[in-house]
Protein backbone atom coordinates (compact mmCIF):
# COMPACT_ATOMS: atom_id res chain seq x y z
CA UNK A 1 0.00 0.00 0.00
CA UNK A 2 1.43 3.49 -0.68
CA UNK A 3 2.56 5.88 0.97
CA UNK A 4 2.98 9.91 0.31
CA UNK A 5 6.17 9.92 -1.20
CA UNK A 6 4.46 6.82 -3.88
CA UNK A 7 1.89 9.14 -5.25
CA UNK A 8 3.34 10.39 -8.72
CA UNK A 9 2.21 10.66 -12.28
CA UNK A 10 4.44 9.31 -14.97
CA UNK A 11 6.54 12.28 -15.14
CA UNK A 12 7.64 11.95 -12.22
CA UNK A 13 5.59 15.20 -10.74
CA UNK A 14 4.09 14.50 -7.28
CA UNK A 15 -0.04 14.10 -6.84
CA UNK A 16 -1.48 14.78 -3.30
CA UNK A 17 -4.62 12.50 -2.70
CA UNK A 18 -7.72 14.24 -2.13
CA UNK A 19 -9.70 14.16 1.26
CA UNK A 20 -12.67 12.06 0.79
CA UNK A 21 -14.24 12.50 4.10
CA UNK A 22 -16.10 15.27 4.07
CA UNK A 23 -19.05 15.72 6.56
CA UNK A 24 -19.65 19.73 7.97
CA UNK A 25 -20.44 20.61 11.35
CA UNK A 26 -22.68 22.76 11.25
CA UNK A 27 -26.25 23.76 13.38
CA UNK A 28 -28.39 23.02 10.46
CA UNK A 29 -26.72 18.86 10.01
CA UNK A 30 -28.60 16.87 12.78
CA UNK A 31 -26.07 14.34 11.84
CA UNK A 32 -23.29 16.28 13.33
CA UNK A 33 -24.20 19.03 15.13
CA UNK A 34 -21.48 21.43 17.16
CA UNK A 35 -21.60 19.88 20.54
CA UNK A 36 -19.07 20.67 23.21
CA UNK A 37 -17.08 17.29 24.29
CA UNK A 38 -18.34 14.94 21.21
CA UNK A 39 -15.64 15.64 18.95
CA UNK A 40 -12.44 14.41 18.55
CA UNK A 41 -9.16 15.39 16.51
CA UNK A 42 -6.19 12.91 15.75
CA UNK A 43 -3.08 15.27 15.62
CA UNK A 44 0.61 14.68 13.71
CA UNK A 45 2.19 17.51 15.61
CA UNK A 46 4.93 17.54 12.50
CA UNK A 47 2.25 17.73 9.77
CA UNK A 48 1.45 21.06 8.59
CA UNK A 49 -2.20 20.45 7.72
CA UNK A 50 -3.29 18.92 11.47
CA UNK A 51 -0.82 21.80 12.91
CA UNK A 52 -2.70 24.44 11.18
CA UNK A 53 -6.24 22.39 12.61
CA UNK A 54 -4.80 22.30 16.38
CA UNK A 55 -3.16 26.03 16.42
CA UNK A 56 -7.00 27.11 15.56
CA UNK A 57 -8.36 24.86 17.96
CA UNK A 58 -6.56 26.53 20.38
CA UNK A 59 -6.52 30.32 19.03
CA UNK A 60 -10.24 30.12 19.47
CA UNK A 61 -9.88 28.67 23.06
CA UNK A 62 -11.62 25.26 22.51
CA UNK A 63 -9.37 22.91 24.72
CA UNK A 64 -12.27 22.20 26.52
CA UNK A 65 -14.44 21.48 24.21
CA UNK A 66 -12.52 19.29 21.52
CA UNK A 67 -10.18 16.54 22.91
CA UNK A 68 -7.45 15.50 20.63
CA UNK A 69 -4.54 13.07 20.75
CA UNK A 70 -0.99 13.13 19.09
CA UNK A 71 1.26 10.43 17.34
CA UNK A 72 4.64 9.61 17.05
CA UNK A 73 6.78 11.95 14.54
CA UNK A 74 8.24 8.37 12.78
CA UNK A 75 6.29 6.67 10.81
CA UNK A 76 6.42 2.55 11.53
CA UNK A 77 4.66 -0.20 10.40
CA UNK A 78 1.01 0.07 10.47
CA UNK A 79 -0.12 -3.38 10.79
CA UNK A 80 3.24 -4.79 12.53
CA UNK A 81 1.70 -8.67 12.68
CA UNK A 82 1.49 -8.77 9.22
CA UNK A 83 4.84 -9.30 6.54
CA UNK A 84 3.06 -8.87 3.39
CA UNK A 85 1.57 -5.41 4.31
CA UNK A 86 3.98 -2.71 3.95
CA UNK A 87 2.54 0.55 4.73
CA UNK A 88 4.26 2.92 6.83
CA UNK A 89 2.30 5.46 8.74
CA UNK A 90 1.51 7.51 11.87
CA UNK A 91 1.45 5.71 15.12
CA UNK A 92 0.22 6.23 18.37
CA UNK A 93 2.77 5.48 21.59
CA UNK A 94 2.50 7.02 25.10
CA UNK A 95 5.18 8.82 26.74
CA UNK A 96 7.97 6.87 27.82
CA UNK A 97 7.70 3.87 25.82
CA UNK A 98 11.08 2.37 24.07
CA UNK A 99 11.97 4.48 21.57
CA UNK A 100 11.43 4.20 17.75
CA UNK A 101 13.41 3.35 14.43
CA UNK A 102 12.83 3.74 11.14
CA UNK A 103 11.68 1.20 9.00
CA UNK A 104 15.28 -0.01 8.00
CA UNK A 105 16.25 -0.04 11.89
CA UNK A 106 18.17 2.49 11.70
CA UNK A 107 18.18 5.62 14.69
CA UNK A 108 16.29 5.81 18.34
CA UNK A 109 13.57 8.51 18.82
CA UNK A 110 11.74 9.14 21.79
CA UNK A 111 8.67 8.76 22.83
CA UNK A 112 8.73 12.04 24.45
CA UNK A 113 6.02 13.74 26.48
CA UNK A 114 4.05 15.64 23.60
CA UNK A 115 2.89 12.41 22.84
CA UNK A 116 -0.58 11.55 23.56
CA UNK A 117 -2.21 8.81 22.71
CA UNK A 118 -5.97 7.49 21.34
CA UNK A 119 -7.50 6.38 25.00
CA UNK A 120 -11.18 6.73 22.99
CA UNK A 121 -11.01 4.47 20.10
CA UNK A 122 -7.57 2.64 21.47
CA UNK A 123 -6.66 2.32 18.21
CA UNK A 124 -2.84 1.87 17.76
CA UNK A 125 -2.59 3.70 14.36
CA UNK A 126 -4.09 6.13 12.46
CA UNK A 127 -4.77 3.73 9.46
CA UNK A 128 -6.64 1.79 12.17
CA UNK A 129 -9.18 4.68 13.24
CA UNK A 130 -9.91 5.06 9.90
CA UNK A 131 -10.15 1.08 9.59
CA UNK A 132 -12.56 1.23 12.36
CA UNK A 133 -14.47 3.87 10.40
CA UNK A 134 -14.69 1.27 7.11
CA UNK A 135 -12.43 2.81 5.18
CA UNK A 136 -9.77 0.36 4.28
CA UNK A 137 -8.03 2.86 1.58
CA UNK A 138 -6.75 5.78 2.73
CA UNK A 139 -4.99 7.68 2.43
CA UNK A 140 -4.41 7.68 6.23
CA UNK A 141 -3.55 11.11 6.64
CA UNK A 142 -4.49 13.69 9.55
CA UNK A 143 -6.09 15.48 10.47
CA UNK A 144 -8.82 13.62 11.66
CA UNK A 145 -11.85 15.25 13.16
CA UNK A 146 -13.77 12.37 14.93
CA UNK A 147 -17.04 12.09 16.02
CA UNK A 148 -17.09 10.15 19.71
CA UNK A 149 -20.72 9.61 19.52
CA UNK A 150 -21.49 7.86 15.93
CA UNK A 151 -17.92 6.64 16.31
CA UNK A 152 -17.63 8.12 12.99
CA UNK A 153 -14.65 10.27 10.85
CA UNK A 154 -16.47 13.36 10.25
CA UNK A 155 -13.96 14.61 8.18
CA UNK A 156 -10.20 14.57 7.33
CA UNK A 157 -9.54 17.87 5.16
CA UNK A 158 -7.91 20.55 6.89
CA UNK A 159 -9.23 23.47 5.63
CA UNK A 160 -12.64 22.04 5.88
CA UNK A 161 -11.84 21.42 9.48
CA UNK A 162 -10.43 24.96 10.22
CA UNK A 163 -13.04 26.18 8.88
CA UNK A 164 -15.70 24.54 10.97
CA UNK A 165 -13.24 25.14 13.93
CA UNK A 166 -13.69 28.75 13.66
CA UNK A 167 -17.42 28.96 12.43
CA UNK A 168 -19.57 26.71 14.58
CA UNK A 169 -18.42 26.13 17.81
CA UNK A 170 -18.25 30.03 19.29
CA UNK A 171 -20.68 29.33 22.25
CA UNK A 172 -18.27 27.05 23.61
CA UNK A 173 -14.96 29.09 22.73
CA UNK A 174 -13.12 31.08 25.18
CA UNK A 175 -12.19 33.50 22.11
CA UNK A 176 -15.42 33.32 20.30
CA UNK A 177 -15.20 36.78 18.62
CA UNK A 178 -12.02 36.07 16.87
CA UNK A 179 -12.67 35.50 13.26
CA UNK A 180 -10.31 33.47 11.38
CA UNK A 181 -12.37 33.94 8.42
CA UNK A 182 -13.47 37.72 7.80
CA UNK A 183 -16.02 37.71 5.33
CA UNK A 184 -14.87 40.97 3.77
CA UNK A 185 -11.44 39.43 2.76
CA UNK A 186 -12.98 36.32 1.91
CA UNK A 187 -12.41 36.79 -2.21
CA UNK A 188 -9.00 37.81 -1.77
CA UNK A 189 -7.65 35.52 0.40
CA UNK A 190 -9.23 32.47 -1.46
CA UNK A 191 -7.60 33.46 -4.75
CA UNK A 192 -4.43 34.19 -3.23
CA UNK A 193 -4.81 30.75 -1.64
CA UNK A 194 -5.54 28.76 -4.52
CA UNK A 195 -3.52 30.77 -7.31
CA UNK A 196 -0.63 30.84 -5.34
CA UNK A 197 -0.21 29.81 -1.25
CA UNK A 198 -1.83 26.76 -1.57
CA UNK A 199 -0.22 25.08 -5.08
CA UNK A 200 2.99 26.49 -5.13
CA UNK A 201 3.77 26.82 -1.61
CA UNK A 202 2.43 24.92 1.13
CA UNK A 203 1.94 22.03 -1.70
CA UNK A 204 4.82 23.42 -3.65
CA UNK A 205 7.53 22.10 -1.06
CA UNK A 206 6.37 18.56 -1.57
CA UNK A 207 6.27 18.37 -5.22
CA UNK A 208 9.76 19.66 -4.98
CA UNK A 209 10.74 17.01 -2.52
CA UNK A 210 8.79 14.39 -3.78
CA UNK A 211 9.79 14.68 -7.55
CA UNK A 212 11.15 11.94 -9.65
CA UNK A 213 12.58 13.38 -12.41
CA UNK A 214 14.00 16.72 -12.77
CA UNK A 215 11.88 18.02 -14.79
CA UNK A 216 9.13 17.84 -12.30
CA UNK A 217 11.49 18.92 -9.49
CA UNK A 218 12.70 21.91 -11.47
CA UNK A 219 8.94 23.18 -12.61
CA UNK A 220 8.13 22.58 -8.77
CA UNK A 221 11.29 24.25 -6.79
CA UNK A 222 11.09 27.07 -9.35
CA UNK A 223 7.29 27.59 -8.87
CA UNK A 224 8.09 28.17 -4.89
CA UNK A 225 10.65 30.69 -5.11
CA UNK A 226 8.88 32.96 -7.55
CA UNK A 227 5.84 32.41 -5.11
CA UNK A 228 7.99 33.57 -1.93
CA UNK A 229 9.21 36.64 -3.87
CA UNK A 230 5.80 37.75 -4.52
CA UNK A 231 4.74 37.00 -0.86
CA UNK A 232 7.92 38.98 0.61
CA UNK A 233 7.19 42.06 -1.35
CA UNK A 234 3.58 41.25 -0.08
CA UNK A 235 4.63 41.21 3.56
CA UNK A 236 6.77 44.39 3.33
CA UNK A 237 3.71 46.46 3.13
CA UNK A 238 1.66 44.95 5.30
CA UNK A 239 1.82 42.92 8.63
CA UNK A 240 -0.61 39.93 7.34
CA UNK A 241 -1.66 38.44 4.27
CA UNK A 242 -5.20 40.31 4.11
CA UNK A 243 -3.86 44.04 6.27
CA UNK A 244 -3.38 44.23 9.71
CA UNK A 245 -5.50 40.96 10.40
CA UNK A 246 -4.64 38.18 11.40
CA UNK A 247 -6.00 34.77 9.15
CA UNK A 248 -6.80 31.04 8.06
CA UNK A 249 -4.26 32.03 5.16
CA UNK A 250 -1.42 33.14 7.52
CA UNK A 251 -1.43 30.27 9.63
CA UNK A 252 -1.33 28.33 6.24
CA UNK A 253 1.50 29.93 4.76
CA UNK A 254 2.99 30.42 8.30
CA UNK A 255 2.94 26.41 8.71
CA UNK A 256 4.93 25.68 5.76
CA UNK A 257 7.61 28.36 6.14
CA UNK A 258 7.98 27.12 9.91
CA UNK A 259 9.62 24.25 8.28
CA UNK A 260 11.26 25.72 5.46
CA UNK A 261 14.58 26.31 6.99
CA UNK A 262 14.65 23.34 9.43
CA UNK A 263 13.65 20.65 6.68
CA UNK A 264 12.31 21.89 3.20
CA UNK A 265 15.84 23.37 2.30
CA UNK A 266 17.43 19.67 3.02
CA UNK A 267 15.20 17.37 2.48
CA UNK A 268 13.38 18.95 0.05
CA UNK A 269 15.93 19.67 -1.88
CA UNK A 270 14.18 23.67 -2.00
CA UNK A 271 17.67 25.44 -1.16
CA UNK A 272 17.84 28.31 -3.62
CA UNK A 273 17.55 30.34 -0.90
CA UNK A 274 16.50 30.09 2.85
CA UNK A 275 13.60 32.10 4.60
CA UNK A 276 16.25 34.16 6.70
CA UNK A 277 17.64 35.26 3.45
CA UNK A 278 13.24 36.64 3.29
CA UNK A 279 13.14 40.03 5.91
CA UNK A 280 9.85 40.50 5.42
CA UNK A 281 8.75 36.53 5.42
CA UNK A 282 11.50 36.02 8.56
CA UNK A 283 9.55 38.68 10.40
CA UNK A 284 6.08 37.37 9.52
CA UNK A 285 7.30 33.60 11.07
CA UNK A 286 8.76 35.30 13.89
CA UNK A 287 5.65 37.35 14.55
CA UNK A 288 2.68 34.39 13.98
CA UNK A 289 5.32 32.70 16.17
CA UNK A 290 5.15 34.87 19.28
CA UNK A 291 1.15 34.50 19.79
CA UNK A 292 1.15 31.81 23.09
CA UNK A 293 -1.36 29.59 21.49
CA UNK A 294 1.14 29.21 18.11
CA UNK A 295 4.19 28.89 19.89
CA UNK A 296 1.91 25.68 21.95
CA UNK A 297 1.84 23.78 18.95
CA UNK A 298 4.80 24.00 17.16
CA UNK A 299 7.19 21.21 17.94
CA UNK A 300 10.88 21.71 16.09
CA UNK A 301 11.81 18.15 17.74
CA UNK A 302 8.35 16.56 16.10
CA UNK A 303 8.81 18.07 12.75
CA UNK A 304 12.35 17.12 12.17
CA UNK A 305 12.14 13.95 13.46
CA UNK A 306 9.31 13.00 11.26
CA UNK A 307 10.14 13.98 7.92
CA UNK A 308 14.25 13.09 8.52
CA UNK A 309 13.08 9.41 10.11
CA UNK A 310 9.84 8.52 7.99
CA UNK A 311 10.81 8.16 4.22
CA UNK A 312 13.74 5.56 4.23
CA UNK A 313 14.24 6.45 0.29
CA UNK A 314 14.99 9.69 1.15
CA UNK A 315 16.98 9.31 4.53
CA UNK A 316 18.12 5.87 4.45
CA UNK A 317 19.92 5.88 7.72
CA UNK A 318 17.51 8.23 9.39
CA UNK A 319 20.27 11.11 9.99
CA UNK A 320 18.48 14.04 11.94
CA UNK A 321 20.77 17.20 10.63
CA UNK A 322 21.38 19.49 12.96
CA UNK A 323 19.96 23.03 11.84
CA UNK A 324 17.00 23.60 13.52
CA UNK A 325 16.08 27.00 11.56
CA UNK A 326 16.49 30.59 13.04
CA UNK A 327 15.62 31.84 16.28
CA UNK A 328 11.97 32.20 16.40
CA UNK A 329 11.95 34.18 19.61
CA UNK A 330 13.70 37.02 18.36
CA UNK A 331 11.01 40.15 18.60
CA UNK A 332 9.88 41.19 15.21
CA UNK A 333 8.83 44.57 14.83
CA UNK A 334 5.94 43.86 12.87
CA UNK A 335 3.01 44.90 15.86
CA UNK A 336 3.00 48.45 14.46
CA UNK A 337 2.94 47.61 10.75
CA UNK A 338 -0.69 47.92 8.99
Amino acid sequence: MATAVDHTDTKGAFMRKQSKHRHVISQDNKEYPPESGRYHLHIALACPWANGALAVMKLKGLDDAISYSVVHPTWQKTRPDDDSDEHRGWVYKSPGDSPLSNSLGYGSFDCDDLLSPDELTKAKSIREVYNMCGDEEGPFTTPILYDKKTNTIVNNESTDIMKMINNEFNEFAKNPDLDLYPEDLQKELQELNDDLVYPKVNNGVYRSGFAKSQEAYNTAVNEVFESLEILEEKLSKARYLGGDRFTWLDLRLFMTLVRFDPVYITYFKTNKKRVVDYPNLLGFVRDVYSMPEIKDVISIKHIKTHYFTSHPTLNHYAIIPTYDGPDLTVPSGRENMK
